[in-house]
């Protein structure tokens, strides 16, 4: 009984790294363009990185035939959402690098934009995930791609409350 849960273990251990070996560069680009940190200096970006890993790696057995990378990059994407929220509020905005191209973007038009451009989710599923309806995803996917393909011109005013935190 023993050596079965060691192997099982130890299958369970190479399983896991060889997903994290594949998928962990994507998945830092990601938390690196949601958070947008500078490539050489991204704690917040890292810090998402590892919870999203070690979610997926206490889910590994439950997992059944699903992908792990879209457990992963679900739990970075809500994680990222949930404390971007509680620690900035509402209006509040994380302090971005900068340099950053995404720098400009609310958090939300930075999570929209990653999910849909960078990631390829579907407006649907992006709209499902972050609780919104697919046209409000539309709306701040088109808004954050204006922004940065034109960064020096005027957008348009803003609704007075753009983070709405997603339930």
């Amino acid at each position: 009984m023993r050596d079965r849960h060691l192997a099982r273990g130890a299958r369970r251990a190479r399983e896991f790294e060889a997903f994290v070996a594949g998928a962990a560069g994507r998945l830092l680009h990601a938390a690196m363009l949601l958070t947008a940190e500078a490539p050489d200096a991204n704690p917040r970006a890292r810090r998402l990185l590892t919870l999203a890993l070690a979610h997926t790696y206490a889910r590994w057995d439950r997992l059944r035939g699903e992908d792990p990378y879209d457990c992963a990059r679900q739990y970075l994407a809500t994680r990222f959402a949930r404390t971007t929220w509680h620690r900035y509020g509402v209006f509040g905005r994380a302090r971005p690098d900068p340099g950053s191209p995404l720098a400009a973007l609310t958090p939300r038009e930075r999570l929209v934009l990653v999910l849909r451009l960078y990631e390829g989710v579907a407006e649907e599923q992006t709209a499902a995930l972050l609780g919104l309806p697919a046209e409000r995803v539309h709306t701040l996917c088109d808004r954050a791609t204006a922004t940065v393909l034109h960064p020096g011109r005027p957008t348009a005013p803003r609704a007075a409350n753009p983070e709405v935190s997603p339930s």
